[in-house]
């Protein structure tokens, strides 16, 4: 059966391109000397108008333009995706659409376009206020304009994130709490702050291998990780999610999308989806090349590179694997309560009613209790 007309659906639009590829990066981007900017645009519109009749009627909760860096399309671009996603679909009253950003200066100065667009909220990929950490990660930037661009968020939309990147290496807990309380007065409400990770495929990857940098130990990380804790908390923006604080109703309401496992549907090259078609959840995922995707679409209206429903097991194990990460946790419907039991009593988890939540110590150990509920 089709899902209810009033099933909420946040739409994820994914653009690919950045100026250059960061070295700690695994998500999908490219740089390329020029994109024609039209072909772009007429594009995802075509493919989001597939997808919304594919989705049948929804209840339009959220937008999400990412990257990539997106604040590098057109601001012509995000307004006519927009302006066709709430003719698609019916939208929320307080419906969030969020760019995520750069904050160098060309990119800053479209805030204002952006803003007539139709954007409401931005995600500036600020990373640090240390210049040799800026460097070593590869942005473009430096600490006087991310701040500056921070401002003029401000200015220009009524919510605003940042991301920082920590346990870096040679980074000391004394350094990274002088960092995170140097920021904290930026915030107005929300904050990404992640470990540094280093990931298969990147270039850190390949020069961790060579050694030509040491990464925190285990538990150097998790003394990050507890510290980040107490310092967010004490400003009144408690995690949410492992690696997202906010104060209450400043959450992300398309994150949430995914960690509550809700559906959602993904435009543009590599763009992932998860949505009810048929009475069944279902994995879509687009073709990653951003050219392939581009001819894929030209040709045939949208870019489907693979669509799999997924069964009721896989369907427990994708949400429990999101919802664990939550603040508010995950239904425990399904798990084996013996598992549950042991972690409860190692001080791993806590019930509250139907729900299990992860304590600090379990959100240390979070991949590793997920297995084990799992296996």
């Amino acid at each position: 059966m089709p899902a209810s007309p009033d099933a909420p659906v946040g739409l994820y639009v994914h653009w690919p391109f950045c100026k250059s590829k960061c070295p700690y990066c695994d998500f999908n981007s490219h740089v390329r000397q020029g994109v024609d900017h039209t072909a772009w645009r007429n594009a995802l519109l075509r493919e989001l108008e597939h997808t919304a009749e594919q989705a049948g009627p929804r209840r339009l909760h959220s937008i999400f333009f990412g990257g990539g860096t997106p604040s590098l399309m057109e601001p012509e671009t995000a307004a006519a995706v927009i302006e066709a996603a709430r003719a698609h679909w019916p939208a929320e009253a307080d419906l969030e659409i969020t760019l995520e950003a750069n904050p160098t200066s060309v990119e800053a100065g479209k805030f204002a376009a952006f803003a007539e667009a139709g954007v409401n909220r931005v995600s500036l990929g600020v990373q640090s206020l240390r210049p040799g950490a800026l460097s070593f990660l590869g942005r473009q930037h430096d600490a006087g304009q991310a701040l500056a661009a921070v401002e003029l968020a401000a200015r220009h939309f009524p919510r605003f994130s940042f991301d920082l990147i920590y346990a870096r290496p040679g980074q000391t807990v004394a350094e990274w709490r002088a960092e995170l309380t140097e920021a904290l007065p930026y915030t107005n409400g929300h904050m990404s702050l992640y470990q540094l990770t280093i990931e298969p495929g990147t270039a850190f990857h390949t020069d961790h291998r060579l050694g030509r940098f040491d990464m925190p130990d285990e538990d150097l990380a998790a003394a990050f990780f507890q510290e980040t804790q107490a310092l967010l908390e004490a400003h009144g923006m408690p995690a949410y999610e492992v690696s997202n604080h906010a104060r209450p109703g400043e959450e992300s309401r398309h994150n949430l999308i995914y960690w509550r496992y809700l559906d959602y549907a993904g435009i543009g090259p590599g763009a992932h989806g998860r949505m009810t078609l048929g009475g069944r959840k279902h994995a879509q995922r687009r073709y990653r090349l951003p050219e392939k995707w581009l001819e894929a679409v030209q040709k045939n209206g949208h870019a489907m590179e693979e669509e799999v429903p997924l069964d009721p097991e896989t369907q427990r194990d994708e949400r429990v694997m999101m919802g664990l990460r939550l603040g508010e946790g995950v239904l425990a419907e399904g798990l084996k309560e013996d598992r549950i039991d042991r972690l409860r009593d190692e001080g791993y988890l806590v019930r509250r009613g139907n729900r299990i939540v992860a304590t600090g110590e379990g959100r240390l150990r979070l991949n590793s209790i997920i297995d084990f509920l799992l296996s």
